[in-house]
């Protein structure tokens, strides 16, 4: 579809227009016009309101001005004679817009070659209509919440299927954004998952999305992909790694992931230099759950010498510790940590300023929240692809991105999260890892 690129107009031009509509929508020009709508007993919103045919009015406008431009010639102007083509009268058409629904007489010429921007050919919605329908949709609102709120804010009637079709329309972008290249070395790789239930051959089950975020060498975090899955597996991982791999990822220093069945075998094969590192602040959580809450915050207290320590001896005299202070009254809390150790020791060796942006760059659990807020309306999704486009569209305007997926980004906001501490951080890094991280 055709846009209005407004960055086409130079900088000076852009100003100068701000201040024109600054003045045509002075404090007293408004004041006439609410005072002639009151004398004339018209509602500022609403069906026939002032702002609905003030919509009208500049909508009308901007297709008379778009017909000028494509014949060359202005209404009634001479020039227009044996041209070849004309003005062919009008049609009138309802759209829906964020004043509600608006009808408007769209000109047409004589030859029908007449293709309108603002209002085009086929379209019943301005595309802010289309924007604010998918910004609903990745908040989290069914396509059910969606037509009610349409028709109770805007008066339009929209159905879940027409809303459905709407959010259909990112279905290639999710595919470029699943296939996009990605960059050779991630300092840091978070893999981990959130259930979500999906029908599959007439029954509901529940099923993984596996998320993988990367954290690049200039800190941000962005999510490399969706994999949704059942039942995960050594093969599955190493199909979804190697994906990874053939999109340009050459190399991980350190994965962070979670008792996920297969994953360190499918990490070792195709980046054998890779730690793999237990998430710690996961960790923690899945011990702590054994935990009664009068105990919680002596027992965080007992758990910060172990992954607080300097060695791993000097950790497992922590374990210890913890093991003679609670092991009676939470065993549970003490396998945790016994269980999980051999993929906790590789922090250990780790420099404090690294440490410190694994630990506290709780990013897929916090990704994960945010994701899970927008899922828990659905009671079930009809198939893998609708829970990836719900999935997608909340990922992308966590991000920050911008609705249409490649626009200019919203302003203070950056394509990914940054990480606190990323360059005293990646210092670090760099001794550890000298050979294996770009210059």
């Amino acid at each position: 579809m055709n846009e209005i690129v407004p960055n086409a107009v130079p900088r000076e031009g852009q100003d100068a227009a701000a201040r024109r509509v600054a003045g045509a929508l002075s404090p007293a020009a408004i004041d006439r016009l609410l005072a002639d709508a009151e004398d004339a007993g018209v509602g500022i919103d609403g069906e026939g309101g002032l702002l609905q045919q003030m919509m009208k009015a500049v909508l009308e406008r901007a297709l008379q001005v778009e017909m000028a431009d494509h014949l060359g010639y202005e209404a009634g102007d001479p020039a227009g004679r044996g041209s070849g083509n004309s003005r062919d009268g009008r049609y009138p058409k309802t759209v829906t817009t964020t004043a509600g629904p608006v009808t408007v007489d769209v000109p047409r010429d004589r030859t029908g070659a007449f293709d309108p921007v603002i209002v085009p050919k086929g379209k019943r919605r301005l595309a802010q209509v289309d924007d604010m329908i998918l910004s609903l949709y990745a908040r989290g609102m069914t396509t059910r919440d969606i037509t009610a709120h349409l028709k109770e804010v805007y008066g339009t009637d929209a159905s879940p299927a027409l809303i459905s079709r709407i959010t259909d329309v990112v279905s290639d972008e999710i595919t470029a954004w699943q296939n996009r290249p990605v960059d050779e070395v991630y300092p840091i790789l978070y893999i981990d998952a959130l259930r979500v239930k999906v029908r599959d051959g007439g029954m509901v089950t529940s099923k993984a999305a596996h998320l993988v975020i990367g954290v690049d060498v200039d800190g941000i975090k962005n999510v490399l992909g969706i994999w949704l899955q059942d039942n995960e597996g050594a093969k599955f991982w190493l199909n979804v790694l190697t994906q990874l791999k053939n999109r340009g990822l050459k190399d991980a220093l350190i994965v962070c992931c979670d008792g996920l069945t297969g994953l360190p075998e499918a990490i070792s094969t195709v980046w054998n230099k890779a730690i793999i590192q237990t998430c710690v602040t996961h960790l923690i959580r899945s011990s702590m759950k054994y935990v009664t809450y009068t105990d919680r915050k002596k027992v965080a207290a007992a758990l910060k010498p172990i992954y607080g320590a300097a060695t791993e001896s000097e950790a497992l005299s922590a374990l210890d510790q913890l093991r003679d202070e609670y092991g009676k009254n939470y065993p549970g809390l003490i396998a945790s940590w016994e269980h999980a150790w051999e993929e906790f020791i590789p922090f250990l060796a780790f420099d404090r300023e690294i440490r410190r942006v694994i630990y506290t760059t709780n990013a897929i659990e916090s990704l994960n929240y945010q994701l899970r807020k927008i899922t828990k309306n659905r009671g079930h999704f009809p198939s893998d692809d609708a829970a990836i486009k719900l999935l997608y569209l909340g990922i992308r305007r966590i991000e920050g991105r911008h609705i249409d997926g490649d626009g200019p980004i919203p302003q203070g906001r950056t394509r990914g999260t940054g990480t606190l501490g990323w360059k005293r951080a990646m210092n670090h890094f760099m001794l550890a890892f000298p050979d294996r991280l770009p210059l």
